[in-house]
């Protein structure tokens, strides 16, 4: 008889969250012999902490999260790998009425398109500061150790805006954003689906830009699992890893949308009309005033290697770390971001599956500007594309480099 693994798992009300519900709900986790309990929570701060003191096994986490408690940057840190990515993408930058007005007349576009609407985005508060205007705009992103704090900061970077100097950067929670842009008590954030869609439906702002637009097939969430319990239980995680991969393949197929969105309006999930799923789903997004515009590759569940843990990814979370002072850079410091992701463990857990594994652990990102087919064990792989905006390349093996050129 096989054994039965019980798993706690914490999770937030994101459209990402999607693979672990997949998973308990379609049946892949008993499948694998994996009793898996999902528990809703409030806020990152809040799965943080309950993963640190032993009340979940995993947990859907921002990516970079680990990271920053593997460096001890967090309270109650407690060592966390990350052995399997949970999508790419899945996020958008929106801002209020009056910024997105101010921005159209600065020749902002209707195409999401992120340099575009960055250089807008800078001359809008040229103007807004030759008018006077004494308080900085207010954005909005949800943990300090997240992708969208980071996306966001390299995008106005990237932009000719400094973050910290033109701009104010405050946390939230994502089920917060909309009913803080709605109150006036910010004007924009950051945040993954469908708490964009949730503004923009409700008339309160616009979709700017999106995380797809500004750093293509790049990553999100992972699942963050206890390193203690991960060593102790490695059965039950290869069962987990499983399990995820297999409602990751499901999630991606667009026949399975609509009954996803329905899992995910349940009460115990997202709670949220299933409009709001689809929209993020099928990556035709509503971004305000009535208008949509698709992004093909807005959130990637399984195709192009979604759940693998590139050590490329980690780093460059890193030397994002690193840019906002938030650690200081040391090879030892660099090595713990770099072996917190662990695409070791996913080989060993999913070769049995006969899914493309690829054959490297990191990769330059950025360089692809096409759909390119890669070295990989199992199924074959296409990857990418996967450039910046600004048409930078990030190569962990210049790492050195990479960071003394940023400026902040």
């Amino acid at each position: 008889m096989r054994k039965s693994h019980e798993i706690v798992a914490g999770f937030m009300p994101l459209l990402d969250s999607a693979i672990l519900v997949a998973a308990k709900e379609m049946g892949f986790a008993q499948a694998e012999g994996v009793e898996l309990t999902l528990v809703r929570e409030t806020s990152w701060a809040s799965i943080r902490d309950r993963m640190a003191v032993g009340h979940f096994q995993v947990a859907h986490q921002l990516a970079p999260m680990p990271i920053a408690a593997n460096l001890g940057l967090t309270p109650l840190a407690a060592k966390t790998i990350a052995p399997i990515a949970l999508g790419l993408g899945g996020n958008a930058v929106t801002v209020s009425n009056d910024v997105w007005a101010r921005m159209c007349d600065c020749g902002a576009p209707a195409d999401l398109d992120a340099g575009a609407a960055g250089r807008a985005l800078r001359a809008a508060l040229t103007a807004r500061a030759r008018e006077g205007a004494r308080e900085p705009l207010k954005l909005a992103v949800v943990h300090p150790f997240s992708g969208h704090n980071y996306e966001l900061r390299y995008w106005l970077a990237g932009s000719g805006i400094d973050p910290d100097r033109d701009i104010e950067i405050v946390f939230v929670p994502p089920p917060l954003m909309a009913d803080a842009l709605t109150a006036e008590t910010i004007d924009g954030y950051c945040v993954g689906e469908p708490w964009s869609t949730a503004a923009t439906l409700a008339g309160a702002g616009r979709i700017a830009t999106v995380k797809a637009a500004i750093w293509r097939s790049s990553p999100e969430k992972v699942l963050g699992a206890a390193a203690a319990w991960a060593e102790q239980e490695p059965e039950a995680l290869a069962a987990l890893l499983r399990a995820l991969c297999r409602a990751a393949q499901w999630c991606g197929a667009a026949e399975n949308h609509h009954e996803l969105a329905a899992i995910l309006v349940g009460p115990d999930y997202i709670a949220r009309p299933a409009e709001w799923m689809l929209y993020g789903l099928s990556g035709t997004l509503a971004i305000g005033s009535g208008a949509t515009h698709r992004i093909e590759d807005f959130f990637v569940p399984f195709a192009k290697a979604a759940t693998f843990p590139w050590k490329s990814h980690a780093s460059w979370f890193y030397s994002q770390m690193v840019r906002w002072g938030q650690v200081a850079h040391s090879p030892e410091n660099a090595a713990i971001a770099r072996e917190t992701y662990r695409p070791d463990l996913y080989r060993s857990a999913l070769k049995p599956l006969g899914v493309a594994l690829p054959s490297a652990n990191a990769k330059v990102e950025g360089a692809l500007a096409a759909p390119t087919p890669v070295g990989s064990a199992g199924a074959s792989l296409v990857l990418g594309p996967d450039g910046f905006f600004d048409g930078a390349l990030f190569d962990p093996d210049k790492l050195d480099d990479y960071i003394a050129a940023q400026r902040r």
